[in-house]
Order: C-alpha cells, then sequence, then structure tokens
C-alpha cells in the first residue's frame, strides 16, 4: 500500500523539470490541427499519436478502460466537434484487453483481492464481444444528434503485437 510520503512522486517531478527546461510544446491553441479526435483504451502499449502518424497538438485523444464510448466520451467528442476542430472520430479498442478477456466477476474479485475490501458493487464495463460493441460504440458517435454529419466516425481495432489498425466501422 502507498504511503504518501512526500517522495512518492520525486523521480517524476525531476523528470518533469527535465523535460521543461527546453521545453518547445507550448503556444498552441487548443484545437486539434489534423481535426482527429481519439477515443481508445488506457493501456500503456498504446501509443496514440505515434500509431496515427500524428504529433502534439494534432488530436483530441480521450482514454478509458477498454476505449469505450462513453457518456463521458460523448462529452468529450462533442466539445472536440463543435469548438476544438474536430472533423474526423476514431474509436479503437485493442487486442489482448483486460476488459475483454475477464469477466465482470473476475475482475471484481482480483480488484477486491488487491483491496482487501469487498469490490462486488464496482461496475467495469467488461466488453464479451468487442466486434460488436465496437461497432454499437461507433454508432453511438454517429447517430449523436450533436455529432451526427458533422465528423467522420469510424472504429478499429488496434493489434498490440504488431501496431496495427483494422477498420469494422
Amino acid at each position: 500500500m502507498a504511503d504518501n510520503s512526500d517522495t512518492d512522486f520525486d523521480d517524476l517531478l525531476e523528470a518533469n523539470r527535465r523535460f521543461a527546461a527546453d521545453f518547445d510544446l507550448g503556444g498552441f491553441d487548443g484545437v486539434a490541427r489534423a481535426g482527429v479526435a481519439l477515443v481508445t483504451c488506457m493501456d500503456s502499449r498504446i501509443d496514440p499519436l505515434r500509431m496515427l502518424g500524428l504529433t502534439h497538438g494534432d488530436a483530441k485523444i480521450f482514454r478509458n478502460p477498454g476505449g469505450r464510448v462513453t457518456p463521458q466520451a460523448l462529452e468529450a467528442l462533442v466539445l472536440g466537434v463543435h469548438l476544438l476542430n474536430v472533423r474526423r472520430v476514431l474509436v479503437v479498442p485493442h487486442t489482448r484487453c483486460a476488459m475483454a478477456s475477464a469477466t465482470e466477476e473476475q475482475l471484481r474479485v482480483r480488484v477486491g483481492e488487491s483491496a482487501g475490501v469487498d469490490a462486488s458493487w464496482q461496475s467495469f464495463g467488461v466488453v464479451t464481444d468487442q466486434v460488436d460493441q465496437l461497432r454499437q460504440d461507433v454508432a453511438k458517435v454517429r447517430t449523436h444528434p450533436l455529432i451526427a454529419g458533422r465528423a467522420a466516425v469510424g472504429g478499429f481495432l488496434y493489434d498490440v503485437d504488431t501496431g496495427l489498425l483494422e477498420r469494422h466501422a
């Protein structure tokens, strides 16, 4: 268990100071210069900008477990489309995702064991069929009254072992 000491973040703060010493990414206006928004998983094997040939400032990125189109993701996409130059939306879950390879109950047990408390009440949004769920999530975006007809929307599965995207919607 974390002790929340004053030194817990020292390594990251030191890395940030090195980063800021020659910081050259300032001055952007916050719009997506390439007109792209991406909803993808929080998995650390995904490098969202590089996998699409984009760089800092090109895209709006929303990450969550499973790369799902949640109400919060839709909120971000609506803002992106209307205020931040988003013209293309990619929904991108990935292979070998924990959200698609375990049951809700299995995750509750694992989290409960790790936490040492009952986690049977926690929802994790497990996906039983990634491609079907991807198609449903893309449909949510395409038919949203504040997005429909204002942005191209595509659904892709990212392969964490090859780096390739495969279109499914």
